[in-house]
């Protein structure tokens, strides 16, 4: 069997075992869902300037982010953000929830090799290329901007 038939062979198998998805109810709940993740971030906004009326808009903006991302990694820890991304996909990982639950989950599935081996180097293998490319794309629009 050469290069060519094995891979075709191979292919042939992955097909069969890739789960079939439904696609217009997978994108109907991970639109709803994304959408109520946002709700609550601008909830969170609209509450915090409603309580505290001195309060800037980007202030209750940054806040509202913060408590977004402590609940994400919350979740993730107890094990139900899995859950609603097994149930919303994208529309769980879009948000900056999304985010911190990639940094959160492999951090939880590591700690068992300890905190420097385990929890610290394996928390940035999903997030880490994200950070890179995200510093590097920054600093080449703000060059740009700069001289243009």
């Amino acid at each position: 069997m050469n290069v060519k038939e094995r891979d075709e062979a191979y292919n042939k198998y992955v097909e069969a075992r890739i789960p079939k998805t439904k696609a217009w109810p997978s994108l109907f709940n991970s639109f709803w869902v994304g959408g109520v993740i946002c709700m609550i971030g601008q909830g969170a906004s609209d509450l915090l300037m409603y309580c505290f009326p001195s309060m800037s808009e980007q202030t209750a903006s940054t806040y509202a982010s913060i408590f977004l991302i402590f609940l994400a990694s919350l979740l993730t820890g107890i094990g139900i953000y899995d859950k609603i991304g097994k149930f919303a996909g994208g529309g769980s990982i879009v948000p900056i929830t999304g985010f911190s639950n990639s940094i959160t989950s492999p951090a939880v599935e590591f700690k068992n090799e300890g905190i420097i081996f385990g929890m610290c180097v394996k928390m940035f293998t999903i997030a880490g290329p994200v950070i890179v490319v995200g510093v590097v794309a920054s600093i080449v629009v703000g060059l740009i901007y700069l001289f243009v």
